[in-house]
C-alpha cells in the first residue's frame, strides 16, 4: 500500500511526474500473481510492464466473474472532470476495503499528450505507473495499429496502380492513412504525384491513429480469430459498380493480423498503490466507442472482485457506447455506474463563465456560488437520467478540488438527493485510496441494493430496430433533441445498409462532447433543438454505423503552445514537463 494521507501531506512532490517517480514499483510478476495469473501468461516488457497472453482467458474462465463497473461523467469542461483519476482512486479505495480490484483504461494517444490535454494516467495520488512509458509509447500497440492501418492503405494504392480486381474507383477510396500525432497539415493531401511509376494521383489524407477503425476493431475483438474476421470486413472504398471493397478482397487482412498479434495482448501495469491496471486500446471517443478493450475486461473480471473501467466523455457519449456497442459485442453485463461531477463543471454549465481550452480557469468560476451549481445542475440530472435509461442508478462521485466550497458541495448533494441518487465526495487525487473510501463503500452498497431489488441493465434499443430509428432513439432519449434532421440521401443510405445485412449494427453518433446537443455552445440540458445528421458511415469491421452530427475532426492540430514545447530532459537525462 501507498503511505497514508497524513504521511503524504508531510512531504508532497510538486507534480504528477514527481509523485510517480517517488513510488517504488513492485515487480510486475507480483501484480500478476495477485490476479492469479499463471507465470507463462505473463510476458515482461521492461520494468513494471507486462503483456498478458490471451491463454490467460482460458485459464481464468472457470473462476467466478467479478462486478463490472463503468466510470462516466456529466458533460465535461474543456480540462475534463477527472474520470481517469476517479476510476484509479476508486480501485485503490476498493482495495483498502479488502476487495481485489482492477482498473481497465484506454492507452493515451501521443496527440493529446503532446498537444493540449497532456497525458492520461490519472493525477496526484491516483495514477497508473510508469507514467512516462504509458503516455509516450508503452509497448508499441498504437504504433502496431498504425502499421497495420497504413499497410492496408499502401495495398489499396498498389491495387489502384496495378488495376487489380475488384477494380476500385479512385474517387471512392475512403481509407486514409494514420499517424499518432496532431498534424493539421496532413488532413487533406494530393498523392501519387510524379511519374507513371509513382502511383495514381488522387486526393487523400491522414487521421490520428486513435481514429482508425483498426483501433476500434482491436478494442472490440474477443480473440485472435475474431480480430482476423473483423479486419477482413474493413471497407476501403467502392468499385466501379458502387459495391464495397474490403480488406479481404485487397488481400491485406492476414498480414494486418500478423502485425497486430502482440497488440491484441492486454498490457498489465499497476497503480500508485499497486492495484492491477490493464491499459489496452484507445479508440477515438467521437467516431468510435471510446472504451478500452473487451479482452482486458474479461481478464480483469475473472481475476478480481471488481473490474472498473472508464468510458470517454460524458454519459451521453462514452457510457452510451459502452452500454450499447461494447456490452452488446462482449455479452458482458455491467453491475454499476459511477458518474463523476465537479463543482467547476456545474458552475460552467450555468452559462455564466467562459472557459478557454489551454488557458487558466477564469477567477469568476472559482468564487463561492451554490446558486450557479444549482443552475448548472440540469446537466447532471440529465446525465443521471441517461444512465438510468440503461437500467442502472449511478453513484455520483464529487471529484474534490482544493477551491471547492462546502455550500457548493451541499448543493450537489441536494441535486442528487432529489433523484434518490447516492453522492460521495472523493479526495482520491489528494489522498489516494484513503480519499476514495467513502466512494468505494457507496459503490458496494449500491450494487448490494441492486441485487436485492432485482434492478438490472438494459440496452437503449433492440438490435432489430431500424438504423435511422436507433439514431432517433439516442438523440431524443439521451440528448434531449426534439427530433433528427437527416441530410438528403442519408436515410436512403441507411436503408441500403439495412438490406445489405448491417441493420443489426448499433449506432455511434459523432457529435461534440462539450454539450448534450450538437452545438458546443449550448450548455446545461438544452431543449427545443433538433439533431442534424449530415452524413453516415459504415464501420463494417468494428461492427457499428456512425452518424456525423457536427464538424468532427479526426486529425487534430496543435495549439499555439502545445505541451510538446515544455517537454525536455534535464542534466540527469530525466524527462521534465510531462503532465
Amino acid at each position: 500500500m501507498a503511505p497514508q494521507a497524513t504521511e503524504q501531506a508531510a512531504s508532497r512532490p510538486a507534480d504528477n511526474l514527481s509523485i510517480a517517480r517517488a513510488v517504488r514499483l513492485w515487480p510486475i510478476e507480483e501484480i500478476a500473481h495477485r490476479l492469479g495469473l499463471p507465470g507463462e501468461a505473463v510476458e515482461p516488457y521492461g520494468r513494471g510492464i507486462a503483456k498478458l497472453d490471451l491463454a490467460a482467458l482460458a485459464t481464468l474462465a472457470e473462476r467466478p466473474q467479478g462486478r463490472y463497473v463503468v466510470v462516466t461523467s456529466m458533460t465535461p469542461t474543456p480540462p475534463g472532470e477527472g474520470k481517469t483519476t476517479t476510476a484509479i482512486g476508486l480501485v485503490q479505495g476498493l482495495q483498502r476495503l479488502g476487495h481485489t480490484a482492477t482498473v481497465a483504461l484506454r492507452q493515451p494517444s501521443m496527440g493529446p499528450t503532446l498537444g493540449l490535454k497532456g497525458g492520461a494516467t490519472g493525477g496526484g495520488y491516483s495514477q497508473v505507473l510508469p507514467m512516462e512509458r504509458i503516455n509516450l509509447h508503452l509497448t508499441g500497440d498504437i504504433h502496431a495499429v498504425a502499421a497495420a492501418h497504413n499497410l492496408l492503405a499502401a495495398m489499396v494504392d498498389n491495387h489502384l496502380h496495378h488495376r487489380l480486381e475488384p477494380e476500385l474507383d479512385p474517387r471512392e477510396v475512403c481509407w486514409q492513412r494514420v499517424i499518432d500525432l496532431n498534424d493539421r497539415a496532413l488532413r487533406h493531401l494530393v498523392m501519387g504525384l510524379g511519374g507513371r511509376g509513382d502511383g495514381m494521383p488522387r486526393q487523400g489524407g491522414f487521421e490520428i491513429t486513435a481514429a482508425s477503425e483498426v483501433m476500434a476493431v482491436l478494442a472490440l475483438a474477443d480473440s485472435l480469430a475474431d480480430l482476423r474476421r473483423r479486419l477482413g470486413r474493413l471497407i476501403v472504398g467502392l468499385d466501379r459498380d458502387g459495391e464495397p471493397v474490403t480488406a479481404e478482397q485487397i488481400g491485406a487482412a492476414g498480414a494486418m493480423t500478423v502485425l497486430l498479434k502482440e497488440a491484441l495482448k492486454p498490457n498489465l501495469l499497476q497503480t500508485l498503490e499497486h492495484a492491477p491496471a490493464l491499459i489496452h486500446a484507445g479508440p477515438f471517443g467521437n467516431i468510435a466507442h471510446g472504451n478500452s478493450s473487451i479482452v482486458a475486461d474479461r481478464i480483469g473480471l475473472h481475476a478480481s472482485d471488481f473490474l472498473v473501467t472508464e468510458a470517454g466523455f460524458g454519459a451521453d457519449m462514452g457510457a452510451e457506447r459502452f452500454f450499447n456497442i461494447k456490452c452488446r459485442a462482449s455479452g458482458l453485463v455491467p453491475d454499476a455506474a459511477v458518474l463523476v461531477v465537479t463543482v467547476r463543471a456545474l458552475k460552467y454549465h450555468s452559462g455564466r463563465h467562459r472557459v478557454v481550452p489551454g488557458k487558466p480557469l477564469p477567477a469568476s468560476l472559482l468564487g463561492e456560488s451554490p446558486d450557479e451549481v444549482r443552475e448548472g445542475g440540469a446537466n447532471l440530472l440529465k446525465q443521471i437520467d441517461n444512465v438510468r435509461a440503461h437500467g442502472l442508478s449511478p453513484v455520483v462521485a464529487i471529484n474534490a478540488f482544493p477551491g471547492d466550497h462546502p455550500s457548493e458541495v451541499a448543493a450537489i448533494r441536494e441535486l442528487c438527493a432529489s433523484l434518490g441518487v447516492r453522492a460521495e465526495v472523493s479526495h482520491h487525487v489528494r489522498d489516494g485510496g484513503e480519499g476514495a473510501l467513502g466512494l468505494a463503500q457507496a459503490l458496494v452498497e449500491a450494487i448490494d441494493e441492486a441485487d436485492e431489488t432485482g434492478s438490472g441493465f438494459q440496452f437503449l434499443y433492440p438490435a432489430e430496430m431500424a438504423l435511422a430509428e436507433k439514431i432517433e432513439r439516442i438523440a431524443m432519449r439521451l440528448y434531449g433533441a426534439e427530433g433528427v434532421d437527416f441530410a438528403p440521401g442519408v436515410r436512403e443510405r441507411l436503408e441500403t445498409w439495412q438490406h445489405q445485412g448491417y441493420g443489426a449494427f448499433p449506432v455511434c453518433i459523432a457529435k461534440t462532447h462539450m454539450s448534450l446537443s450538437s452545438d458546443p455552445g449550448r450548455l446545461g440540458a438544452p431543449t427545443g433543438w433538433r439533431l442534424p445528421v449530415r452524413e453516415v458511415r459504415l464501420s463494417a469491421g468494428a461492427g457499428f454505423v456512425y452518424a456525423l452530427a457536427g464538424d468532427i475532426r479526426t486529425m487534430p492540430g496543435f495549439s499555439a503552445s502545445p505541451a510538446a514545447t515544455r517537454l525536455d530532459i534535464d542534466e540527469d537525462g530525466e524527462t521534465v514537463g510531462l503532465y
